[in-house]
């Protein structure tokens, strides 16, 4: 075995308790533990996909126990993809809370980052359906731990719907688990395959049931409508570098829906057939909507971006739902796309709000540095609408050769190119008040923006150009979506690699039970 498996999961739940308890009251210790302990992470991740390149399963047996009959952790493209995206995204996200003081407004958040960090890489590593609820377990602790992050009446109030919302899932969770188990006898996941395609008759209704509840748990993780109204409260009121970061959290929704339901439940499955499929389909359609007329009735910034959030959810889940490998491929295109251009726009709206004093958008005097910050919003409104000539553009054009089929071509173009029209207005409407009209403040307007509502920290450097410092995070997302772009064509190939692995369940199930690690043909 390979134990730099389960060092994405072993590094940050070591390194987080020696936060909390030795350096919370040090921040320049906290800060070098965390930033260097990230950065670790980011090394290890990029080793971990190199070694998944050669397209073989890479599995780590926790205690030596055999699967189905002990934990298990999987190394495949996949999840090797996901680790290295959140290490990534991970460290942008920390060098902006540290330059920006975020990370001063209270004594846990290295360490509950830290926390944070290794419930998403054990989701992705996890070959265990019940290991993946326990690690969804810590990601709702640490998350809700940091989404009231300095605190504020606002940010309580949408934890705390946060928390209810995600605790309603964890206990349908366990009910789809216990479903799944009465009728398959296992929870690891290579096993459920076989059970499943092995099942008889007799136990097909239950497993439909346990599919519908693990996509209904997954959905709420997802912000999938009608299960998304948490999403943009909490998104809107976290801090910045909170609501950055949870640009990966709705990817582990759409993770487990392409991991379990895309290996176990998928259409060519005898005992759900297209069901999943369907429900998915006309889910991710409505969301695509609901996304894109949000964002256009948004009349605070960070609503604006959350949904957004929300219809980029809809526009790739739209592609998993087709289930087949080149649909895949263009789905995790968009999925790293989607994620990235979320983070750098939550990024910029903290540099935005903090200037203007609040998130209405409303007219009000132009901000230090007005010409810089409304490129840069430019730059991520045009990435997230999917405007060229960023990566967006491409996503969402590869998304829709993948639904060309005729059953499919009417609704799923209309929902994609519609909600892009209508997300491209919100944008453009959004950028011409806070930076064009800005300049031509009046006295009613500015009255809204003093009763905006939401807890608004006001630090310091209100009206202080941002250095160069500060603004890096922020570029540092944005130029990843300038690579993406410019290496379209390896990183497709390298996802159509992926894709073609996740189909291939014999090799995985070969893996998983048999110990036996082949290379992708």
């Amino acid at each position: 075995m390979n134990h730099w498996i389960i060092a994405p999961v072993i590094l940050p739940a070591l390194l987080a308790p020696l936060i909390a308890f030795v350096m919370r009251h040090d921040i320049v210790l906290a800060r070098a533990a965390s930033s260097v302990g990230t950065l670790v992470l980011l090394a290890i991740s990029v080793g971990l996909t190199i070694m998944a390149a050669n397209g073989g399963v890479h599995v780590y047996y926790l205690g030596n126990w055999p699967a189905p009959f002990g934990i298990v952790l999987v190394l495949d493209r996949l999840s090797a993809l996901m680790v290295l995206l959140t290490a990534l995204l991970a460290v942008i996200v920390l060098f902006h809370a540290i330059a920006t003081g975020w990370d001063k407004r209270g004594n846990h958040f290295h360490a509950l980052f830290q926390f944070q960090l290794m419930g998403i890489c054990g989701a992705f590593l996890t070959g265990d359906a019940f290991n993946l609820f326990v690690f969804f377990e810590v990601l709702l602790i640490a998350s809700y731990g940091l989404m009231v992050h300095a605190g504020g009446k606002v940010r309580l109030q949408a934890g705390l719907q946060y928390v209810v919302m995600n605790l309603v899932g964890s206990t349908l969770f366990l009910f789809a688990l216990g479903t799944l188990y009465a009728s398959t006898g296992t929870l690891n996941i290579a096993d459920l395959i076989v059970q499943v395609q092995e099942s008889k008759a007799g136990d097909d209704g239950l497993i439909r049931v346990a599919a519908m509840l693990l996509l209904i748990v997954f959905g709420v993780k997802a912000a999938l409508v009608p299960l998304h109204f948490w999403l943009p409260a909490t998104y809107a009121n976290a801090p910045a570098p909170v609501a950055a970061l949870f640009a990966i959290m709705t990817k582990v929704g759409a993770y487990a829906i392409i991991r379990i339901h895309g290996m176990a439940f998928g259409p060519e499955n005898p005992a759900t057939g297209s069901l999943i499929s369907d429900w998915l389909f006309v889910l991710a359609l409505v969301t695509t909507a609901v996304g894109a007329i949000g964002v256009l009735g948004a009349r605070r910034l960070g609503s604006l971006l959350s949904y957004a959030v929300i219809g980029s959810m809809g526009t790739l889940l739209l592609a998993v739902s087709v289930f087949d490998p080149y649909a895949m491929t263009t789905a995790l295109y968009y999925l790293v796309h989607s994620t990235f251009a979320a983070a750098a726009l939550f990024l910029l709206a903290d540099l935005i709000i903090a200037r203007r004093g609040n998130d209405w958008l409303g007219v009000q005097p132009a901000t230090v540095q007005n010409g810089l910050f409304a490129a840069l919003f430019f730059a991520g409104a045009i990435a997230m609408a999917g405007m060229p000539p960023l990566s967006g553009f491409l996503g969402k054009l590869m998304i829709l050769d993948a639904l060309r089929s005729p059953e499919l071509i009417g609704w799923a173009w209309t929902a994609i190119l519609l909600g892009s029209l209508l997300t491209i207005l919100g944008f453009a409407q959004a950028g011409s008040v806070l930076f064009w009209k800005s300049t031509a403040s009046t006295a009613s307007d500015l009255g809204k923006a003093a009763d905006a509502p939401g807890d608004q920290a006001k630090p310091d450097t209100d009206s202080l150009p941002a250095t160069a410092l500060v603004i890096a995070p922020s570029m540092m997302a944005l130029c990843v979506l300038a690579a993406l772009t410019v290496m379209a064509g390896p990183v497709t190939t390298y996802l159509e690699a992926t894709s073609a692995q996740l189909y291939d369940s014999s090799s995985y199930v070969d893996a998983v039970l048999n110990g036996n690690s082949r290379e992708a043909k």
